[in-house]
């Protein structure tokens, strides 16, 4: 696992997940790769503590309850980064594109760069993949718990249709209405972990960043081979960055979480924890998925397989 952050150094859950996206690795690492860390002040720490310490002195967007979906959560502290960390501001958020028929798209920021004054165009996502080896064939893909999102997939369409979205003739009128005349300089930002199979290291694609945050993933019936003990399932949003908490972890939560995996379908993810300083503190993660994935993507809290339009959404 990459240590982006010291897991117990923030003590409010939303200051810890806003400190790992400053530095968090990232899973494509290109030419058109947005890296905070290379645009942070350099006191931006001690502004993170002044919140943590403060909580009344929170911007709004981190304020009340975190969004139901990570993937809104996500985009809540992306927007908290840009505007709040950096200064810089934030010029439109999920502009959507239309033609006369139908929507081509959504622009996740339009943003002014004050140090270079340029607008930018920043299209962000928040992954968990898992690798996985083809028995038949020996091909190497990297999967979602819903195993129909795609680690080669998703960087494709990133790269091949949401970051040019600014070149259609629809999005520029779209942009011109807001007063902007020029075409904005396009980056990703695609943070996340990399899952290996319990007992085999899988190639990494050359994509991803060479400090990537990692973890392991199995089936319920290989939990057996595991120190039992230490384990926490950990919920979204509370699947960004490290997990930490006060009290000790529930003795034989991962044997529990097994067997529901193996019941529901639906798949599981664990930290394991040991006690620090102030507390205990995650230094491993697993993910449990079903003995049919990823033939079989991973069901909802209902028992049913998401439909396409909601993986994205739910992520």
């Amino acid at each position: 696992m990459s240590a982006s952050a010291d897991p117990d150094e923030f003590k409010q859950p939303a200051i810890r997940h806003l400190a790992w996206l400053c530095r968090a690795p990232q899973l494509y690492r290109g030419a058109p790769t947005f890296v905070p860390r290379d645009w942070l002040p350099p006191d931006y720490r001690q502004q993170l503590h002044h919140w943590d310490h403060a909580p009344e002195t929170l911007p709004e967007l981190l304020q009340g309850a975190p969004a139901r979906r990570l993937g809104h959560y996500f985009e809540q502290l992306y927007a908290c980064l840009l505007s709040d960390l950096l200064g810089w501001p934030l010029l439109a958020r999920n502009l959507p594109i239309r033609d006369s028929c139908r929507t081509l798209g959504e622009l996740d920021f339009l943003v002014r760069n004050l140090r270079l004054n340029r607008v930018e165009h920043h299209e962000i996502a928040v992954k968990f993949y898992l690798g996985h080896r083809s028995a038949e064939s020996g091909l190497v893909r990297w999967y979602g718990p819903d195993s129909r999102d795609r680690l080669d997939i998703k960087t494709e369409r990133l790269l091949t249709h949401q970051t040019r979205l600014t070149a259609l003739p629809d999005t520029r009128a779209a942009m011109r209405a807001l007063g902007i005349q020029t075409p904005p300089v396009p980056f990703l930002y695609m943070p996340g972990y990399l899952f290996q199979p319990l007992r085999e290291d899988l190639p990494v694609p050359e994509q991803v960043d060479s400090d990537y945050a990692s973890g392991r993933w199995c089936y319920p019936h290989e939990v057996d081979s595991l120190e039992p003990e230490g384990w926490v399932s950990l919920h979204k949003p509370h699947w960004l960055g490290p997990w930490c908490q006060t009290v000790a972890p529930e003795t034989g939560r991962l044997q529990q979480a097994a067997a529901e995996v193996a019941s529901t379908g639906r798949a599981c993810l664990l930290g394991r924890l040991v006690r620090g300083i102030t507390g205990w503190v995650e230094t491993e993660r697993l993910f449990i998925v079903s003995n049919d994935w990823p033939t079989t993507p991973s069901k909802d809290s209902r028992g049913r397989v998401k439909s396409a339009a909601l993986i994205e959404q739910s992520q």
